[in-house]
């Protein structure tokens, strides 16, 4: 427990630091809370940097200069054990994993991607990992909705998405800011109900039925659970309407789904989360997204947030990097936006 808070307050720190520094001290932020080999994960097109001044100079440079000033909304807090079975969690069993979520507001007064500028505000939706041993950040993870920054631009690049987009509330409980110490034991509920519901996707997998009943889902779901999806897919309310948006579709049109495991996993009090480096691998049938099918065999980069209500998940939070899941076949979405905005 007393970890997990000196981890917390390490990444609290390190986030006022970070958010409140000039651009010209991002570096001597990062350099206060992390490992002299500190490694950054990202979406598409960032993908990994190593070192400080890598990760400054090509992610958070051009994010601020794009969206200045920008203000952080955070709604999701918590820490916890690595639960994923990995070499990493096994030769570092001391590590503490931190992660927040929520969005970034700003001005959209500069290109970013070459997504041409607004000049009026928008939201980013964004999940942040950090992963805390011997009192400082040795590496960090950073997802967000670049498609849903395109879609606020007017330059949507999907065909028509089967849930709803709009600026994703936290949870409904409004508890999300786990700063205080949390449960054990409640923390060890989420992870135990939110490992059953992976087993049961497992499962499904292998048995290849793509039009599971909701009793299924019931199992480990509340009926009027929430699936906040990435932009692309959209988000859905209610087990009946999230399987009629996301869960068929997903199953229906992926074929060959394979489950990869994760890079962290866990949960403190009622909230639990997860990314991977890949966690899934399937093939396009045809129709996901709207799009056509191929042979390739293709990655997806999830993240899920997850609040457990009782014994059941009430509200899931979930990232996807779709950007790099079309870039595998042959699709870059960024290169096909600027090639049709030249003049």
């Amino acid at each position: 427990m007393a970890n997990f808070q000196q981890a917390k307050t390490l990444v609290l720190d390190y986030i006022d630091a970070m958010d409140a520094a000039p651009d010209d001290e991002l570096v001597s932020v990062l350099s206060r809370f992390t490992h002299s080999d500190y490694h950054w994960r990202g979406m598409h097109p960032f993908y990994e940097q190593t070192g400080r001044d890598a990760t400054v100079k090509n992610f958070w440079l051009p994010l601020r200069q794009a969206f200045g000033p920008l203000q952080r909304r955070m709604d999701i807090f918590l820490a916890g054990s690595n639960d994923a079975q990995t070499e990493e969690s096994a030769a570092h069993p001391d590590s503490v994993w931190v992660c927040n979520m929520g969005h970034f507001f700003g001005l959209f007064d500069q290109p970013w991607l070459d997504i041409p500028a607004t000049g009026k505000m928008v939201f980013l939706r964004y999940a942040e990992f950090h992963c805390v041993r011997d009192h400082c950040i040795t590496e960090s993870a950073f997802f967000c909705d670049i498609i849903g920054i395109m879609q606020q631009a007017g330059q949507y690049p999907l065909p028509p998405q089967t849930g709803a987009f709009f600026m994703q509330p936290g949870p409904r409980t409004h508890d999300g800011l786990l700063s205080a110490p949390q449960v054990d034991t409640e923390g060890h509920k989420t992870m135990q109900l939110v490992n059953k519901m992976v087993a049961d996707l497992s499962e499904l997998n292998q048995s290849g039925n793509d039009r599971c009943p909701p009793e299924l889902l019931q199992r480990c779901w509340t009926d009027d659970m929430i699936w906040y999806g990435p932009a692309g897919i959209g988000s859905s309310y209610t087990i009946t309407r999230y399987q009629k948006q996301h869960q068929y579709p997903f199953r229906e049109h992926l074929s060959d789904k394979v489950f990869n495991g994760h890079v962290a996993r866990f949960a403190e009090g009622n909230y639990a989360c997860f990314f991977g480096w890949a966690n899934l691998t399937n093939t396009a049938a045809g129709g996901f997204l709207g799009m056509t099918g191929n042979n390739t065999r293709a990655d997806m980069r999830v993240v899920d947030v997850y609040r457990r209500e009782g014994d059941k998940l009430a509200e899931n939070w979930v990232l996807i990097d779709l950007l790099h899941y079309l870039s595998m076949q042959g699709l870059d979405v960024l290169e096909r936006m600027r090639k049709s905005l030249l003049p």
